[in-house]
């Protein structure tokens, strides 16, 4: 048997360092919740980080460069014209009370509000101020940017009979919002299985496959609830850390028959959603009742709802928010300079992100049956072509393997990949029509694209047509087809397009989702339509393998077939630079929806 304890003591999760706050995933990020030092008291996550990133992955990339460049390295360089605080300087500080937080986002969750029915980051970024789950990545200035140690959340401790059992024992005294029509009542075991009943059998759930390896919940009292699963899921603690599995209300469901409307939103975390103003703010108010002695500490939280990137940094170089405003708090690489000749003292962090292309077609059609014309689609695109001109890039990037870099030790080195699959890395255009040729297509093919128009911003835009104009150098000439986002997100991921689409990927903080739910059969997000027997089989061992190592070269040989295969091509993601003004305090950023989680902590110095 295993219990939450061990997972911090000895568990799959478990390395040792010097510094047990600093201890990184050797599981998926899996690390029992222990003890955490009051806030003020943190160790320097940074004392270990003399060499930046900078150093890891230089600005110019060069063939080489692609090759040696590993997922494996994801430390977080720092750039801040305050340094980070040294642990004397921690202790002496004492947290402030008070104050609102604003930021930036850069859309309506215009997907609506419940998370039991889309993937959206538009719709999981605003719940994450409102709900809390079983269990969660931690946050704070002890995680370093691209780790994703896991804590307890609501449960207060768990325990793991066998493979295949997981028993939660709840916090007790939790309590929801003191909001109709739940009024403030305790949560209970009941409300857990209430939630991941429905997210199960409710239609259109694209994040079903999260959770679909649970065969049953028990509740076995008021404070304890039981998980058994259809099979050993090594992930499956990172899974139930997931930013769509935030425990929700009987109550709202049944007054409001969904959860899409804002009224609906009635969570047990730290802020309460106070008011949505369609195209303007979501406003927030802290939860007095939070299960966290003390937090949140500020009074409240202003997102303000922007589409117009130089209106957003406008905006911030104002004072009127604070911190970057990009997607992660994150400042476009164009408009770096600025920002720090502008706020001196501004405290940054840089890290490759999740967020990368996503190419979708259909291999079991021409002409992308054909392997050639797959590899010769990657062949084609020259990736430093888009990071070099792209005003948010301008050359800070990270190849990708299928599980990203941001992945950390999950994420195979580009140099370790087949034969085959290193060569998708090298762009030419020569011999992309070479491989044309040989598939028949000696005069290149026509094709139609569909990509969102909104919602991601102008510099993806120019950077699907760095896209199209790479294939059409070599032959493929395509179409763009624009998409209304709400449309794209709901039906063109889901397979729902006629030749291709163009989009983004980096929802997930769990590796395995990288590979399980793009080319499993069955499953919603594999839009290829690939039935590939070795690969199921590849997928089904290393998730039924605890033993790290050992599902680690699983993972390995995984990425490894589908660039071989043509099924992942050519990739990569942005060095991001979040900010944070200087009197922001106790913030560091991370990948992932949860952006209230590492707010909660933070205080205004002001």
């Amino acid at each position: 048997m295993r219990s939450s304890e061990q997972y911090r003591a000895d568990g799959p999760g478990c390395c040792l360092l010097s510094e047990p706050l600093l201890c990184e995933s050797r599981a998926g990020g899996t690390q029992g919740p222990g003890r955490d030092p009051p806030v003020g008291h943190a160790t320097n996550p940074f004392e270990t980080l003399s060499l930046g990133l900078a150093d890891l992955f230089p600005t110019s990339i060069t063939r080489r460069d692609i090759l040696k460049a590993s997922g494996a390295v994801v430390a977080a360089g720092l750039a801040s014209g305050a340094s980070l605080l040294a642990p004397e300087t921690a202790r002496a500080q004492t947290p402030k009370r008070g104050g609102t937080l604003r930021l930036t986002v850069i859309s309506d969750p215009v997907t609506g509000f419940d998370p039991h029915q889309t993937i959206s980051f538009v719709t999981m970024v605003p719940l994450s101020f409102v709900y809390s789950r079983l269990v969660k990545v931690k946050a704070g200035p002890s995680v370093k940017p691209g780790t994703y140690p896991i804590e307890s959340d609501l449960a207060e401790s768990w325990t793991q009979p066998d493979d295949k059992t997981y028993v939660f024992k709840l916090k007790k005294g939790v309590r929801w919002h003191p909001k109709p029509p739940v009024n403030g009542r305790e949560l209970t075991a009941d409300d857990v299985k209430y939630t991941y009943d429905r997210f199960l059998t409710i239609a259109g759930n694209g994040n079903k496959p999260v959770l679909e390896s649970i065969d049953r919940i028990d509740v076995l009292d008021k404070h304890t609830v039981k998980f058994t699963l259809k099979e050993p899921n090594a992930w499956f603690l990172d899974m139930l850390a997931s930013t769509s599995t935030w425990i929700i209300a009987k109550e709202c469901v049944e007054k409001f028959g969904d959860l899409k409307k804002a009224e609906s939103v009635v969570g047990t975390g730290p802020w309460m959603l106070e008011r949505w103003e369609p195209n303007v703010r979501l406003l927030y108010v802290r939860n007095p009742n939070y299960f966290v002695p003390g937090l949140p500490y500020a009074d409240s939280v202003d997102l303000i709802i922007d589409k117009d990137p130089s209106s957003r940094l406008a905006t911030w170089l104002a004072g009127k928010t604070d911190f970057g405003p990009e997607y992660q708090q994150v400042v476009r690489r164009l408009d770096l300079a600025v920002a720090k000749q502008r706020k001196p003292g501004l405290q940054t962090a840089e890290y490759p992100w999740f967020t990368s292309g996503a190419t979708g077609f259909k291999i079991d059609k021409p002409p992308f049956n054909d392997v050639r014309v797959r590899r010769a689609l990657s062949r084609a695109t020259s990736q430093a072509e888009i990071f070099e001109s792209n005003a948010f890039s301008r050359g800070h990037w990270v190849p990708n393997p299928a599980v990203p870099a941001a992945s950390a030790e999950w994420s195979i080195p580009i140099d370790q990949l087949g034969p085959e699959g290193r060569k998708l890395y090298e762009h030419s255009t020569a011999d992309a029509k070479r491989l044309l040729a040989e598939a028949g297509y000696p005069n290149g093919f026509k094709t139609q694209v569909e990509t969102p128009s909104t919602a991601y911003g102008p510099d993806f835009l120019d950077s699907v047509q760095v896209t199209i104009k790479n294939w059409k150098d070599a032959g493929i000439d395509a179409e763009l087809k624009m998409k209304e986002y709400g449309a794209f997100i709901s039906t063109t991921i889901y397979g729902k397009f006629d030749h291709m689409y163009l989009g983004l990927r980096g929802a997930w903080t769990d590796p395995e989702a990288y590979f399980y739910r793009p080319y499993m059969p069955g499953q919603p997000l594999n839009v290829l339509n690939v039935n590939d027997p070795k690969l199921t089989d590849m997928i089904t061992l290393q998730r039924r393998t605890f033993d790290v190592p050992k599902r680690k070269q699983i993972v390995y040989d995984i990425q490894r077939y589908l660039a071989e295969q043509g099924l992942f091509g050519v990739n990569g993601s942005v060095k991001v630079v979040s900010a944070w003004d200087p009197y922001i305090k106790n913030f560091m950023p991370n990948n992932g929806f949860d952006f209230g989680g590492r707010l909660m902590a933070v205080w205004i110095d002001k």
